[in-house]
């Protein structure tokens, strides 16, 4: 049931007036809208992206996407992070290390005559296949990933309101859910996870991360870049996902809904399956 009083609303969910057309009647009534914000990203003083995000948890986004893009080396490179509402949205100002600076200002100046690939942080097509980390393997059992789902549904404060958000989890081995973050943007979500996980110095070798959404190229890449070794989705990857997770040795898990799962990679550390004898390969 949808809450009377707008000041009961979790952060980035709004009111708005709506009329519903059923059973051939109208009714004008109040709706919950998902807040959608253009969030610009400043190191330094420089605007690197802008992205179109909930204007929540804005901390952990601007932490987990300087570590999943490969902007920040480390936790450690972000001194501090300024929120700053705007006329036309809002400003993230970063303040980074000189060594993270420098790396930001090369990265720009190879921006000059160069065509984008269209992906966030990329300059080039060289730059989409960047080298991923391999996290240490947690072994799971598939009721942990159906359960991590189940109790992620039941966590979604925002989506329950609107039906606009997705989120992500970090989930223990046995499937809790441990951290929940929501965004209208799916690679935000899981940005605003690994801030958050970062924050509260999870470790990700004794875990994984749970998404209510497809399992692109790019949650893929985030997730290994968080050093987390498994991902959990409720719906399909992608070929490009696949060959990633099982280049660097991620458990990529889809349709995972209800009692049922398929493992796309490694499915021997989900429970499925023994594990490959030596000069084996899957």
């Amino acid at each position: 049931m949808k809450p009377t009083d707008a000041a009961l609303l979790p952060a980035g969910v709004r009111a708005v007036p709506v009329t519903t057309w059923r059973n051939a009647q109208s009714r004008e009534h109040s709706d919950w809208l998902a807040d959608e914000v253009p969030v610009a990203l400043v190191f330094n003083g420089i605007s690197h992206a802008v992205m179109l995000a909930s204007p929540t948890d804005l901390d952990d986004f601007a932490l987990g996407f300087g570590l999943t893009e490969g902007l920040l080396a480390s936790a450690s490179e972000l001194l501090g992070v300024e929120v700053r509402e705007v006329p036309d949205g809002i400003e993230l100002q970063l303040e980074v290390t000189a060594a993270c600076a420098w790396r930001l200002k090369e990265r720009r100046r190879t921006l000059v005559g160069v065509t984008g690939c269209g992906l966030c942080g990329a300059e080039s097509l060289s730059q989409v296949r960047r080298e991923l980390p391999r996290g240490v393997a947690c072994h799971l059992e598939p009721q942990a990933l159906t359960r991590a789902q189940r109790e992620l549904q039941c966590s979604q404060a925002m989506h329950k309101l609107t039906g606009a958000t997705h989120a992500a989890a970090w989930c223990a081995a046995d499937g809790r859910v441990l951290l929940v973050r929501e965004d209208v943007g799916r690679h935000i979500a899981l940005d605003k996870l690994v801030g958050a996980m970062v924050r509260s110095a999870a470790n990700p070798a004794e875990g994984f991360i749970c998404v209510t959404s497809r399992a692109s190229f790019e949650m893929v890449q985030k997730t290994a870049m968080a050093g987390v070794a498994t991902l959990a989705a409720v719906s399909a990857p992608t070929a490009l996902a696949v060959d990633a997770a099982r280049s660097c040795g991620l458990a990529l898990a889809g349709f995972v809904r209800g009692e049922g799962l398929v493992a796309y990679t490694f499915a021997e550390r989900l429970g499925l399956c023994e594990a490959p004898r030596a000069g084996e390969r899957r």
